[in-house]
């Protein structure tokens, strides 16, 4: 049996797979079994920063190898508190806990806003949002559709519309003690929120001695053209959750703590057994260090040439999202665009009913404009 056989035999089938088995890749380009070539424009869902087998990452990782894979979290690595410093050296948070997904960030930010609002457990997330498939992580998704099958859910959230502060005040009891929020919902249509209304989120929970939860697990990491996407809406989050693409493909999970929450879990209150693994996090410092200024400036520049490249094509009903994190709302049906752009050596990515593109940050302009040349002639 070849690779997509056995898949389908011994894998359990929650995922709905293109017919493609890819092998190899270098940059922003795979290769698949039969040695076709295509430009990746979804790097993993946002999760290969700097794209596949770059070689300098590689040799952090592989260095780390060398010396020790894993100890568990009852001993201290380098690399776990080398990349902690990094992480709240250049956001100003106090400290990190580490796991290893974005859903296990998001698990940890909820347990530490319910420990330190003893009494006052309800967190308000907002509809459309997408924090996990976890069950508290899943019952904080504002999407009852993706609820249905898997009650009874936990209790302690409520669901306000985004972009409405009035409808969040509306929901607001003494039972609230915090607010949660992407503020880019990626899995619901690439979202970005106002940042009036993110401002005045901030402001309500300052009033009401309510926490300010932020998920960057998509977000973050220099997807949006800053470090963390919060950075350019002028609030100061007490938690904040990423994951994603901040091992550059690596499984690595954070939750990042301000002095308001940072000494809010003690012993035993959280743990992982493979959290802060010192070779993810080896990958994840080498990662951040790639983060600089000139990086960050240049995500933002192709984010704005690829709403420029386009914008005002007559398949395109509009464009959204924050730098390199872009949805594409399009008159045909955007997964048969998935579809027929694959078909051409081109991967890209859906989020509800748009087209969603999540490339690698340093693809090359020439690589990402080929892609979008074959992106336009299917739209």
């Amino acid at each position: 049996m070849n690779t997509q056989q056995l898949s389908e035999q011994y894998v359990a089938t929650t995922y709905a797979r293109f017919p493609v088995t890819f092998t190899h890749g270098k940059g922003s380009q795979l290769w698949d079994d039969a040695g076709k070539e295509y430009i990746d424009l979804g790097s993993g869902i946002a999760v290969n920063t700097l794209g596949h087998a770059d070689e300098t990452w590689a040799n952090a990782v592989h260095a780390q190898l060398l010396q020790v894979s894993h100890t568990s979290n009852l001993y201290y690595t380098a690399p776990q508190a080398e990349l902690a410093q990094a992480l709240c050296t250049r956001t100003g948070m106090s400290r990190v806990f580490f796991s290893n997904s974005g859903a296990e960030a998001n698990e940890c930010m909820i347990k530490t806003a319910r420990k330190w609002g003893a009494g006052r457990s309800t967190i308000i997330t907002l509809e459309g949002s997408f924090h996990g498939r976890t069950i508290a992580t899943l019952t904080a998704t504002g999407q009852p559709a993706m609820h249905g099958d898997f009650a009874p859910l936990p209790a302690g959230f409520k669901y306000a519309k985004p972009n409405d502060i009035a409808d969040l005040q509306a929901k607001l009891d003494e039972t609230c003690r915090a607010v949660m929020m992407e503020l880019v919902q990626g899995e619901s249509g690439v979202l970005t929120l106002d940042k009036d209304y993110v401002q005045a989120v901030a402001q309500l929970c300052k009033a009401n001695n309510m926490l300010l939860l932020i998920d960057e697990v998509q977000t973050g990491n220099g997807r949006c053209g800053s470090l963390f996407a919060w950075q350019q809406f002028g609030i100061a989050p007490d938690i904040v959750s990423t994951a994603k693409g901040l091992a550059g493909g690596l499984p690595l999970g954070a939750t990042m703590f301000a002095a308001s929450t940072a000494d809010t879990l003690t012993h035993g209150t959280h743990g992982s057994t493979f959290g802060g693994n010192p070779a993810c996090c080896a990958g994840a410092l080498h990662v951040l260090n790639r983060l600089d200024d000139t990086l960050l400036a240049d995500v933002q520049a192709k984010g704005e040439a690829v709403r420029a490249a386009l914008q005002g094509h007559p398949g395109v009903k509009g464009i959204s999202g924050m730098g390199l994190m872009i949805g594409i709302e399009t008159v045909r049906p955007a997964k048969d665009i998935v579809a027929d752009c694959l078909a051409q050596g081109v991967v890209l990515l859906t989020a509800k009913d748009k087209v969603r593109l999540l490339p690698a940050l340093n693809i090359p302009m020439a690589q990402l404009q080929k892609g979008l040349d074959i992106l336009a002639k299917y739209l």
